[in-house]
């Protein structure tokens, strides 16, 4: 899920306004070092060739799980910026190096954004890169760095799809909403509980490929059965080498964690999504050659990357857990959301709309709090471009041309330096003029939320639609129920709207 920080223009108020692409100008670079802090060297090991490798991937995966192992090692090296190694490795990927330099505070991982002194080709999840055969032979916008000609060519085009999605966006979302909700509902009535999971991912494939690609999967009985089952099994057989999943130990290791699975396993799955978007989103295709250059196969594979990785996937990861936080909720929470949208927003969906949304501060700072604490993409990497200095809070290291930086969102999301009681889920953290200020600590979407994506970085492009999106969906659910309760896989009860 890539999209970008900043706020929607107020310049309309219907409910097809779209966020404005144009930002308050924003700073995207790294801290200046400060002359004050100590020049140290950095701390920590790679270990032994091969076996360092190995016992740092046994203990990421198995042994303690990511947030432990990079916590263990804050508190070892008395650093949150040190030496390790992020797996995947040995035994079958011998073409991965796994060293990589963790920055775990605000200051140093905001240096991961500044595309004058890293790079970011080809290390969208660190050294490994799954085989370009499951992105169509092509390298997709996500692994080109800001350097090639065709980043910036692949990025306008994602602007501009976005831009002309705004038409129908909130329409077609609160349509899928209002079909996914019924969906729940009988459930519930049948069951006594809703397993919420493929009937949201079914709402989120429709309404995305409705408004990005202007494509129905309706018209393609295939797709519309089972193409958000497609997407997650071309997304899981391109990531499993990197994730760690919770099976029994040691299988997991030996079947998820030790080779990359062939394409061909999703080779049909791929064709058929392939073919919905040549068949079925012939405009958009046509407009990304005729506009913006690229080829026939180019526009088709980065659209398919932008629904099925980017769009899709982020919010089939970031969606459970907002809607765990709120329904999960003991606090008065949900009174005081349910509260705020009746009396901006009103009963009707048919209220809703980007603009409605912007006079939802609650909603608004739930949802910011929700990706501070659970970010769709825990791991954020950069390569250095060049020599540079890099700042944490405490200290200065040197860092070499080619070093690999890596940041585990989860862990600087909670810096203590910056978050007040950072473990703490707070529904009115970000609002108000501190609040505000708060959202430049806020990366989630590769950048802070107060920065702007350009053809010249890396930030979500579609960050401003995400937030926008999800405080969409939560105005619908209380303008349609009291209460819901459940957590991040079902729904057990829901008391209609009055």
């Amino acid at each position: 899920m890539s999209i970008s920080p900043g706020l929607p223009s107020s310049s309309s108020s219907s409910s097809s306004s779209s966020p404005s692409l144009v930002f308050p100008q924003s700073v995207l670079t790294s801290p200046t070092p400060s002359t004050s802090l100590p020049l140290r060297t950095i701390p920590g090991s790679h270990g032994w060739p091969l076996l360092g490798p190995i016992s740092d991937r046994l203990n990421y995966f198995w042994f303690q799980g990511p947030e432990t192992f990079f916590r263990k090692r804050i508190e070892k090296n008395k650093s949150t910026v040190f030496r390790t190694n992020v797996p995947p490795t040995w035994p079958l990927f011998l073409g991965v190096n796994p060293n990589v330099i963790a920055v775990l505070d605000c200051k140093s991982f905001a240096h991961l954004f500044d595309m004058e002194i890293v790079e970011k080709r080809n290390v969208l999840v660190g050294d490994f890169m799954p085989g370009v055969e499951f992105t169509g032979d092509i390298r997709t916008c996500a692994y080109l760095d800001t350097s090639e000609p065709q980043h910036a060519q692949v990025k306008n085009f994602a602007m501009d799809i976005l831009k002309r999605s705004s038409k129908v966006w909130v329409t077609e979302l609160v349509t899928n909403l209002g079909t996914m909700f019924d969906t729940i509902e009988t459930q519930i009535a049948q069951n006594g509980s809703s397993t919420y999971l493929i009937p949201l991912q079914r709402c989120v494939f429709n309404f995305l490929s409705k408004s990005l690609l202007g494509a129905d999967p309706k018209t393609d009985p295939k797709v519309a059965e089972s193409g958000y089952a497609m997407l997650d099994r071309w997304l899981a057989l391109m990531l499993l080498p990197t994730v760690k999943i919770g099976l029994l130990q040691p299988l997991e290791e030996f079947f998820l964690h030790s080779f990359q699975y062939p394409f061909f396993l999703v080779s049909g799955d791929y064709k058929n999504l392939y073919n919905f978007i040549e068949t079925r989103g012939k405009e958009v295709v046509e407009r990304g050659q005729t506009e913006f250059g690229l080829t026939k196969e180019e526009t088709i594979h980065n659209l398919l990357f932008i629904l099925g990785f980017n769009a899709f996937g982020g919010f089939s990861v970031f969606l459970p857990s907002l809607f765990n936080r709120i329904a999960s909720d003991k606090t008065g929470l949900q009174q005081s959301l349910r509260d705020e949208v009746k009396q901006n927003c009103g009963p009707s969906s048919s209220s809703l709309s980007f603009e409605s949304v912007k006079n939802l501060p609650l909603v608004q700072s739930v949802v910011y709090e929700s990706l501070r604490l659970s970010p769709p993409v825990p791991l954020q990497f950069a390569r250095a471009r060049k020599d540079f200095r890099l700042s944490s809070h405490d200290s200065v290291f040197d860092i070499k041309k080619g070093e690999l930086l890596c940041g585990y969102q989860p862990l600087v999301m909670r810096d203590a330096r910056v978050f007040d009681e950072p473990e703490a889920f707070k529904p009115d953290r970000f609002m108000g003029e501190k609040g505000s200020e708060l959202l430049s600590y806020l990366y989630w979407s590769n950048g802070p939320q107060t920065g702007s994506p350009t053809e010249s970085n890396k930030q979500c492009v579609a960050k401003d639609y995400v937030t926008r999106t999800a405080c969409l969906i939560v105005a619908y659910v209380f303008q349609r129920y009291e209460s819901i309760t459940g957590t991040s896989t079902s729904i057990t009860a829901v008391e209609k709207a009055k």
